[in-house]
């Protein structure tokens, strides 16, 4: 169970080896987001809006300094441990859908479930579930390919929130769709986060899909600018 901290970065450091030498992304970031926040980063390409999205998501791990997540210390976690937690706790949505072509809308979905060890027919009944909530439902028996994108991402939508986390880690979900597909998008992830309480941080280009979330926070060369922007109403 979640605590009610949210999440917490503390004085991170966190560099990538370039050949023989580092680049250094962060050299001392803090960031808080508190439970149910609708987050967007923006900043120019190579600022480190992804790598922050790593960083929570625990795909990555710091140099320096301390990420902690609904009150548990996740940079202290080892790879088996890190992973259960993230399978129980965070969900992921990319900008490329990263569906697998063989498999239905459905199987998709239920991908993440088989960590879960529920029986298959619970698993098709949450996968079901969930394409309901993204508007999906008569398309359950579809292959990516024969979806527009828009409905591709309602699926990794879906997918993200099958194992019902607490935490939606978005990159650039809006940046292969047209300007309707974005939008339906981010309705959906308006309601996640309004209705289901789902925190919500999002790494986007995208102005509109900026002005969706409740704040957003600008990040240049590996800080933030001063100014937090507010959503528009």
């Amino acid at each position: 169970m979640m605590q009610n901290e949210g999440v917490l970065l503390s004085h991170v450091g966190k560099s990538y080896a370039v050949g023989q030498s580092r680049l250094n992304i962060f050299e001392d970031l803090s960031l808080h987001i508190p439970p149910g926040d609708f987050l967007a980063l923006m900043g120019p390409s190579g600022s480190g809006k992804s790598t922050i999205l790593n960083l929570i998501g625990g795909i990555d791990g710091v140099d320096s300094g301390e990420i902690t997540v609904g009150g548990q210390r996740i940079d202290r976690m080892g790879q088996g441990a890190l992973t259960r937690w993230r399978a129980a706790n965070v969900g992921f949505v990319f900008q490329s859908y990263h569906l697998l072509p063989m498999l239905t809308a459905e199987q998709n979905v239920a991908l993440p479930l088989l960590l879960t060890g529920l029986s298959g027919r619970e698993r098709r009944r949450r996968a079901r579930t969930v394409l309901e909530i993204v508007g999906l439902s008569e398309r359950a028996g579809h292959l990516p390919s024969e979806l527009s994108g828009g409905q591709q991402q309602r699926v990794g939508v879906a997918r993200a929130i099958a194992t019902d986390p607490k935490i939606l880690l978005c990159d650039e979900p809006t940046g292969n769709l047209d300007r309707q597909s974005a939008n339906e998008i981010l309705q959906i992830l308006g309601l996640l986060n309004a209705e289901l309480a789902k925190t919500i941080v999002m790494v986007t280009h995208d102005e509109a899909a900026a002005r969706a979330a409740r704040r957003t926070l600008v990040l240049d060369k590996g800080a933030f600018a001063a100014r937090e922007l507010a959503a528009c109403s």
